[in-house]
């Protein structure tokens, strides 16, 4: 472990984590729930999230054991406040949006400047790649995925009821399937990487990055 890239990972997935809450907040506050404000969801304090374990906690935990990027959950939104469905699924779509745009600003600093060639190389290349394993992690269409939560307002009602009772399940039986199905582990992380690399983030600094990073 380094650890100057073990503080440049934490220190920039802590502040991932919070702009993801912040953005699903923001778009939640542009489409009527004004409640958001009150609620203190509008700043970049995790202190303020509804679930602090699930949010930063668990992320954290899993971040620091073995180097993956787990989404946070989301916080409390009054969703019957919303204009609309669209909203709805906007709201649900801007955390992982929130990702993609902490990605790419890694991959500008990483390919135009010279960072990547100093010390702080490696950790912004595997931070990078942990903000596109939370894309794609969170993306998928099940619950309580924010994924899910896109397609969710166009779902029928007695589809959305069946499904309620278990929702709290599927994120054990993703990450399930994942450890114990080695072609589902590998499809993920050649996803990953294909993203990575039209990011032109160079697969060895990643890896160096995750090496330097865990323990």
């Amino acid at each position: 472990m380094n650890l100057l890239t073990f503080f440049v990972v934490l220190a920039g997935w802590i502040f991932s984590l919070c702009l993801h809450e912040f953005s699903h907040a923001l778009v939640a506050y542009l489409g009527g729930d004004w409640t958001v404000r009150e609620k203190g969801y509008l700043t970049f304090n995790p202190l303020k999230y509804t679930h602090p374990v699930f949010s930063l906690l668990l992320p954290l935990l899993f971040l620091i054991s073995g180097g993956i990027g787990l989404p946070g959950g989301a916080v409390y939104i009054e969703v019957w406040r919303l204009r609309n469905d669209y909203w709805r699924s906007a709201m649900s779509l801007a955390g992982p949006m929130a990702n993609v745009l902490v990605a790419i600003v890694l991959a500008v600093v990483l390919n135009t400047t010279s960072v990547g060639a100093t010390a702080f190389g490696p950790g912004l290349a595997f931070l990078a790649y942990l903000q596109i394993m939370a894309v794609v992690l969170n993306l998928l269409p099940v619950p309580p995925f924010d994924g899910f939560g896109v397609i969710e307002p166009f779902l029928s009602s007695d589809l959305r009821m069946r499904i309620a009772p278990i929702r709290g399940a599927f994120v054990w039986i993703v990450f399930a399937v994942l450890w114990f199905v080695p072609f589902a582990g590998r499809a993920l992380g050649l996803l990953i990487f294909i993203f990575t690399s039209l990011l032109g983030i160079p697969r060895e600094l990643i890896a160096v990055g995750y090496e330097q990073f865990t323990f």
